[in-house]
């Protein structure tokens, strides 16, 4: 088991809240330990389990051991006590397959924070390790775990944040990867995945989350479906939006939505779902082994009541 970080925000007996504070792959606890200091409120308990960096290379399971072996030993000894979660990149994925876990514990958990983890799956992962094959961490942070997330932001309140350094990626993780159904998200352009462990607008953003709660606005229903019919596709990745300027349309709704397409130089099957107003709402990839499953879902949507530009003009 690796180091735990204890650090209490009270005089003596049974603390207001239990904070988790999880870090991520190739990193240690002392910068997610800071950042969970400077939100903590008066009377938290802050727990910052320290992983191993060597192990953090290896398989998630023992990670999602430690963290679970904590958490027991917690509860057991503060019943009742509600619970925050911090969870940076990998951390977040630690979390959300401990929780998954024990639904009998979603009753204390007061809210989940995902600071950049890529809940459907991380691309440099799925490139790194593409047929699933389980090529040391990759395997694990390439799995899409957005079924699990969203069945628990369903029930706890939830906040995804999102760092925006070129354009669609914090430099490691997609923002697409990042968004789930449920989720409150807030972006922060400019900042980089290693930045977003521990910076004062991260801070600031949880702080705003834990005092205000606002409500979701409301996904259009038509989207909602196309995004949940394209994610649906074995081995759909999420893709960078740099790459959605490149696309042209291949079918249009009647709600003036467009799927466009495109194919990179490798050969693989690019897709997007894009807003009247032209903004990408959604974009993804197939490997080669995966592209007729991605065009049968194609031809079934067209068949649902999209066009082709060319029948547009007939």
């Amino acid at each position: 088991m690796g180091r735990l970080e204890h650090l209490n925000f009270m005089p003596t007996g049974e603390p207001n809240f239990i904070l988790y504070a999880q870090h991520g792959w190739a990193d240690n606890h002392q910068a997610i330990a800071a950042l969970a200091k400077s939100v903590a409120t008066e009377g938290t308990k802050i727990i910052a389990p320290d992983l191993g960096y060597a192990r953090t290379w290896l398989r998630i399971e023992t990670l999602i051991q430690t963290v679970e072996t904590v958490a027991t030993e917690t509860i057991a000894k503060y019943p009742g006590v509600p619970i925050r979660i911090i969870g940076h990149s990998m951390g977040g994925l630690v979390w959300l397959e401990v929780l998954n876990r024990h639904p009998e514990w979603w009753s204390l958990i007061d809210s989940l924070v995902l600071v950049a983890s890529p809940v459907g799956g991380a691309d440099l992962a799925r490139i790194f390790d593409p047929l699933g094959l389980g090529i040391g961490i990759a395997k694990d942070l390439g799995a899409d775990r957005r079924a699990i997330a969203e069945k628990i932001a369903a029930t706890i309140p939830t906040l995804a944040i999102v760092g925006d350094v070129d354009g669609g990626s914090d430099g490691t993780i997609t923002v697409g990867t990042a968004r789930f159904r449920f989720a409150q998200v807030v972006y922060l352009p400019g900042l980089s995945h290693e930045a977003l462990r521990n910076h004062p607008s991260v801070a600031a953003a949880i702080s705003r989350f834990w005092e205000q709660r606002e409500a979701l606005p409301d996904l259009d229903p038509e989207v909602d479906r196309l995004i949940q019919q394209l994610q649906a596709v074995p081995g759909m990745t999420d893709a960078h939006q740099r790459d959605f300027y490149r696309a042209t349309v291949f079918l249009e709704c009647k709600n003036g939505v467009t799927l466009r397409v495109w194919k990179n130089p490798l050969g693989i099957d690019h897709v997007f779902i894009v807003c009247p107003k032209g903004q990408c709402l959604y974009g993804g990839f197939v490997g080669w082994i995966h592209a007729k499953d991605l065009q049968r879902v194609l031809e079934r949507i067209k068949q649902d009541g999209c066009t082709t530009p060319e029948q547009n003009t007939v």
